[in-house]
This record gives C-alpha cells, structure tokens and sequence, in this order.
C-alpha cells in the first residue's frame, strides 16, 4: 500500500512539474509537444505506419475470425462463468 502510496506522489509530481516548470521557452511537455509535430517525427510516423499498417491489418483480421470463432462455437463471446465450466456429455 505505501509502495502505491509513493508511485501516485511520484506520478503527480512529474505532471505537476512537467506542466507547470518552464525549461527554457517551454515546460516539458511543450518541448514533448515542439519536438512531436517537427517534419522529421511527422515523416517517421508516416513510415512506421506504411511498414506497419499490413501487420495490424492481418492482426485485425485475425482477431475478427477468432472473435466470430468463439461465437460461432458456443453462441456467445464468453458469459461469464459459464464459459468455464465444463461441457456435460
């Protein structure tokens, strides 16, 4: 519980300062911010989703068969407790 206790500190404080604490011109999360909409970031973005954008789409796809899998197995997408319960013969 005080290990909780002190992430939450933590946490609140490096929002609090990232926010509110000028480094330079801006706070932390304006150079964050400043440095994500630069053309270099932009182009990288556009890369990582070039290169990645098949591979999410065949998880997708894959996700979607599964899902309509377990529907089509059982006639429902898990009900709770009942799904782990052994099938009677």
């Amino acid at each position: 519980m005080l290990k909780l206790i002190v992430y939450l500190v933590l946490i609140a404080a490096f929002v609090y300062f990232g926010a509110t604490v000028k480094l330079g011109k801006h706070t932390f999360f304006g150079h964050v911010r400043a440095i994500w909409h630069t053309e270099e970031v932009q182009d990288l973005k556009h890369g990582v989703e070039d290169k990645a954008g098949p591979a999410v789409d065949k998880l997708k796809k894959g996700g979607e068969a599964a899902i309509k899998a377990m529907k089509d197995d059982d006639g429902s997408a898990g009900s709770g407790s009942a799904a782990l319960q052994p099938h009677a013969p």
